[in-house]
């Protein structure tokens, strides 16, 4: 009987955890929970991993990759009702997700074959004429992961599927309010042949985590979150490497040459896709002055037309928020905003959890929605005079991951893409496109590290050099 990727605390009596539904508060699942007494036994079973998976040949590796993605895809549908179920994230918007986690798998599978390491031209420096060698890709070890709520499946599969291609073990930590769907993909893992102790999964509280975090034997934390937390992990882990995916506040630049009805549905999706809980998420739409009273008009138009309610709902377009401390959060800030003389021109209505689509403008650039991360259903309107003013305005907050613009030009395309200082520059899209094979990162305050499968599986190993050289003429040669 294989061994499970689910680790309780106690061996007779485990504490158990309710998942709660954010939409109607209904139990949707359990998950057994560990303490941080747990924490030395994870770590030893995680060891033994370690050494599985590093014996594990590429192709193996890329094959069990490839056959959990192919498992998922034949039960997509119950993965994306319990994204739904724990996330509130919409169904029809789950099922992307859904299908996003397969390709990230795939893509690496195949990063797991391909990415073994180069030839080093020792001949091209003077005096190593003799020396031929190469360099290979080798596991850290033990890999700590942990993960959010807004994408409970895809953002587990970017930092699992890099880390068994690469030959590490995992110590996974999903979100305690989304914890299902990580689960989910582990048990589809280890169906697909993935030794029992290279992914352990562990359901805990703060505690445990930093446990986790600051063990010695964890060579990489992996984490995707706020920054408040990326702070406290970093102050935690001590000498180990540390890829952070922390938080974002997206600008998008809307030119007077720009298709307006393309900006304004892109717009429209990414500010509001998965009640605007994405780091990539549109925040500040910067329009320019002579199209701003056209683009808000339509923008309103479409944005009165979103379906908010239960997620389950095949025509509903924004769910619930994951919490009613995170709508209470944000509400606040919306308040202080308007206090301080924005306008709410649409949306600002709550029912439970869900916040309905909501649009400000002349909002103070000073103020905590102008500079913080939003993380909700709420985008601000802002007009610009000049090009430059444009781009002040974007780079005026201390951190960025993605930023996009909408123009006709290829000269102030590519103007905007060399100004903009963020991790990612969307041209003629929202700043919430992302393809799961590029890198993705942040600029600025707390850019540490790089995502999407290449470049994840590139921070999770490390070259080792080898270099032989030339013996003729000295001895005996080297024998095969």
């Amino acid at each position: 009987m294989r061994e499970s990727t689910l680790l309780p605390l106690d061996q007779v009596l485990p504490a158990f955890r309710e998942v709660l539904s954010p939409y109607d508060g209904r139990v949707v699942g359990a998950v057994p929970l560990s303490s941080p007494g747990a924490v030395d036994r994870i770590v030893a079973r995680a060891r033994s991993g370690a050494a599985q998976a590093r014996a594990l040949s590429r192709h193996a590796r890329g094959k069990v990759l490839d056959d959990a993605a192919a498992m998922i895809d034949g039960q997509r549908e119950d993965f994306a009702k319990t994204i739904t179920a724990e996330s509130g994230k919409t169904i029809r918007q789950a099922r992307k997700e859904v299908l996003r986690a397969v390709n990230t798998l795939r893509l690496s599978g195949a990063e797991a074959r391909r990415n073994a390491g180069e030839t080093i031209p020792f001949d091209s420096y003077q005096g190593s004429e003799d020396r031929t060698g190469w360099f290979t890709r080798e596991p850290l070890g033990i890999i700590a992961a942990i993960t959010p709520y807004n994408d409970p499946l895809n953002l587990v599969a970017h930092k699992v599927g890099p880390a068994i291609a690469g030959g590490n073990a995992v110590i996974l930590k999903p979100s305690a309010l989304t914890p299902l769907s990580a689960q989910m993909l582990a048990d589809v893992l280890a169906k697909a042949g993935l030794p029992g102790g290279v992914l352990t999964v562990v359901h805990g509280d703060r505690e445990v985590a930093e446990a986790i975090v600051r063990n010695p034997a964890i060579r990489m934390v992996s984490f995707t979150g706020g920054f408040s937390t990326g702070e406290a992990i970093a102050r935690t882990a001590g000498l180990k490497k540390l890829s952070m995916d922390l938080g974002g506040n997206a600008p998008v630049i809307v030119m007077d040459d720009a298709d307006l009805g393309a900006a304004v549905e892109a717009c429209v999706s990414g500010a509001f896709w998965a009640a605007g809980q994405n780091c990539v998420g549109v925040q500040r739409i910067l329009v320019a002055d002579s199209v701003y009273g056209e683009f808000r008009r339509r923008f309103l138009r479409e944005t009165a037309q979103l379906r908010a309610g239960d997620p389950a709902g095949e025509t509903t377009d924004v769910g619930p928020m994951i919490t009613a401390g995170a709508v209470d959060h944000l509400a606040a800030k919306i308040d202080a905003a308007v206090a301080s003389g924005a306008e709410v021109i649409a949306g600002n209505i709550r029912e439970d959890n869900v916040l309905h689509p909501t649009v400000l403008e002349n909002v103070p650039e000073g103020s905590s929605l102008w500079t913080e991360e939003v993380f909700g259903p709420v985008v601000m309107l802002q007009p610009f005079a000049t090009f430059d003013e444009a781009v002040a305005l974007a780079n005026a907050v201390d951190f960025s991951l993605h930023a996009g613009i909408f123009t006709s030009s290829i000269n102030t395309a590519l103007k905007a893409a060399g100004s903009i200082d963020a991790g990612g520059i969307m041209i003629n899209d929202s700043s919430d496109y992302r393809f799961d094979g590029m890198p993705f990162g942040g600029s600025k305050y707390g850019s540490m590290g790089r995502e999407g499968v290449r470049f994840a599986y590139e921070e999770m190993t490390q070259p080792k050099v080898v270099c032989i050289k030339h013996q003729e003429g000295r001895g005996q040669p080297l024998s095969p």
